[in-house]
Parts: structure tokens; sequence; C-alpha cells
């Protein structure tokens, strides 16, 4: 009896031990199951306790949150960048999309595109049911209106990276108000055109402003190269003067200095400098004057013709002056004859002046 009941306690017990054995087992395959995932790079998860916001996981690699049903998890990609198209000019079926009216009442057809990625997974997924089509109609809507704040000229020149910035600054502002946990990188306007029938005056003026832009950049260049010689030259022109300046005053200063020297020198013996000064100035003046020297108390002079000087000195000219034609030379010896005659005849006179 105590031997049936001591194997009845033992086999109670081993089915307790395997049935808690079991059991365990079994919450460790739902916990594997249903709380275990793998993050890949770029993706997010989104933790929910009790169907309340519990975390978000940015990390890569392998996690454990508790199981379901305590936690649940929804993994998105969180850092691709994702790309969304508008327009299309050449569609004539997606013209309503592509066609917008600018402040001065023109129509222009706009394909322009919208970068963006999913900054908050958790307001992603569960602030908004659908995020994509939201966005879709806020970008058009922030492109119209800026669009209608701006001159035709402005969109399809003037202002194209201006309107993309303020796109994207109000496409930002909306996608934050409705909490659609995105984050806008980039608006890119792709092409942009007037209507078909206005299009040939466009490209008009589309190329006059390009020549008129050549022509300025061309007038710059030009004078970023003038100006800088203009300003050389005319520093070179003022140093050139000032130098002159500094020369002519030391001149003018050594000579006033030479005549104050002068000045005492004089006022100490006047008759002695004044006849130094003289004998100075003969002696830097004689040398290049013809002289003749007649002694004292002579009575009267004697015309004479100085043969020999004169062919020295038509030597000297003759060396100094360029060759002449014959012609030339026979006129002059013309000429000369009768120079000759003329200074003989006076000699002559006087030869027989004292007969």
């Amino acid at each position: 009896m105590a031997e049936d009941e001591l194997e009845q306690g033992i086999g109670r017990t081993l089915r307790r031990a395997t049935l808690l054995l079991l059991l365990l087992g079994a919450g460790a395959a739902w916990v594997v199951l249903t709380g275990y995932y793998t993050l890949r790079p770029g993706e997010s998860a989104v933790i929910l306790r009790l169907g309340s916001f519990e975390r978000t996981v940015h990390a890569e690699g392998p996690h454990l949150h508790a199981p379901w049903p305590i936690e649940t998890r929804a993994v998105i990609e969180s850092n691709r960048e994702l790309r969304m198209e508008f327009g299309d000019v050449d569609d004539l079926a997606r013209r309503d999309e592509t066609a917008m009216q600018t402040r001065d009442n023109n129509i222009v057809y706009l394909e322009f595109t919208v970068l963006y990625r999913r900054s908050n997974p958790f307001e992603h997924l569960y602030r908004v049911r659908d995020p994509e089509p939201m966005l879709r109609e806020a970008s058009q809507a922030a492109m119209r209106e800026i669009v209608g704040q701006s001159s035709v000229d402005g969109v399809l020149r003037d202002r194209r990276e201006l309107i993309e910035s303020e796109v994207r600054e109000r496409l930002q502002q909306i996608a934050d108000d409705y909490q659609l946990g995105l984050a806008i990188s980039e608006v890119d306007l792709q092409e942009v055109q007037p209507p078909q029938p206005v299009r040939a005056a466009f490209d008009d003026v589309v190329n006059a402003n390009q020549d008129r832009n050549r022509k300025i950049n061309d007038a710059e260049g030009y004078a970023n190269e003038v100006v800088p010689r203009a300003r050389a030259s005319a520093a070179e022109h003022i140093a050139s003067a000032e130098a002159y300046r500094v020369a002519k005053v030391a001149a003018a200063s050594g000579a006033a200095q030479r005549f104050s020297a002068l000045l005492v020198e004089y006022q100490k013996a006047p008759a002695i400098t004044r006849k130094r000064l003289y004998l100075e100035t003969m002696e830097a003046v004689l040398p290049g004057v013809e002289k003749v020297i007649i002694e004292p108390g002579t009575t009267s002079v004697l015309p004479y013709l100085p043969i020999g000087e004169a062919g020295r000195r038509r030597a000297r000219e003759g060396r100094a002056a360029p060759p002449r034609p014959p012609a030339a030379e026979e006129e002059a010896v013309d000429k000369t004859a009768p120079d000759a005659a003329d200074e003989a005849a006076p000699q002559r006179a006087g030869d027989e002046a004292p007969k």
C-alpha cells in the first residue's frame, strides 16, 4: 500500500515537471517567435505596449521585446530617401496637374520632384492613415501657392532657385502641422514651359536675356582687364611726378644754399668775389665762342678772310650733316662763291686804304 502511494506521488511529480517544462518551452518559443526581430540598415521599429507608444528603435541588428500581446512592433524604412514626381509637360492627360497660374495671370506648365524621408516613424504610421497621398496633395498646394505669388519671368528664369526653397519650407511646415512624420529634403523644378502658342516668344525673350548677360559678362571682364592697367599707369605717373618734384625741390634747395653761401662770401670780400664770379662765368662761356685777341693800343684792325677756320668749320658740318645729292652740292658751291668774293673785296679795300 505504501509502495503504491509512493509510485503515485512520483508519477504526479514527473507529470507536473514535464508540464512545467513544456510550458516553459512554449513560453520561450512564444517569446522568440513574437518578440525577437532584426533591423537592417536604414530600418526603424516602433514598439507599442498594450497599444500605447513605448519607444522607437533605430539601431540595426538583433533586438528583443516583450511577446505578443504585451508588446507589438512595426518596422519601416526611415533613412532611405524617397522620391515623388509631379506633372509631365508632354503628357496632355496630366495637364491638370502640370498647369499653374502665376501672379500676372499667365499659365505655365511645371514638372517637379519632391525628395523626402520618414523622419518620425511613429507619426508616419499612427498619426495619419495615408501620409503619402496627403504629401502629394500638400506638394501641389504648396507649389501652386508659391507660383501664384511669382511672375511668369520669375518662374521661368529669375526666381527658380528661390521658388524651390520657398516650396520646400512651405511643404515642411504643412507636413509638421499634419504630423506626417516626413522630412522634406529637396524640391526640384525639372521643367518649366509656357503654353505652346507663346513658347516661341518666350524663347526669344530667354535668348535676349542670355545675350544681355553675355555682354554684361564681357563688359565686366574688359573692365577687370582695363581698370587695373589704368590704375597701374596712374600710379606710375604719380610716382614719376613725385620723383620729379623731389628732384626739383632738391635742386632748388641746393641752388638756394649755394647762393646763400656766395652771399656770405660776397659780403666778406665783394671785389674778390665779384671778380671770381666773373672769371668763372667767362671760363664756362668762352670755350664755346669764337675769339679774336687784339693787343692793347691797336688803332685799326685789318680785315682778313679766315679761310682755314672756314674750311675746318665746313669739314665739321660735312661730317655732321647727311650727304646731299650732287645737284644740291653744285648749288651750294655756286652760292658760296659770291660770299668768298664779297669777303675778299673788303680785304682788298683794306689793303688799298693805307696807301
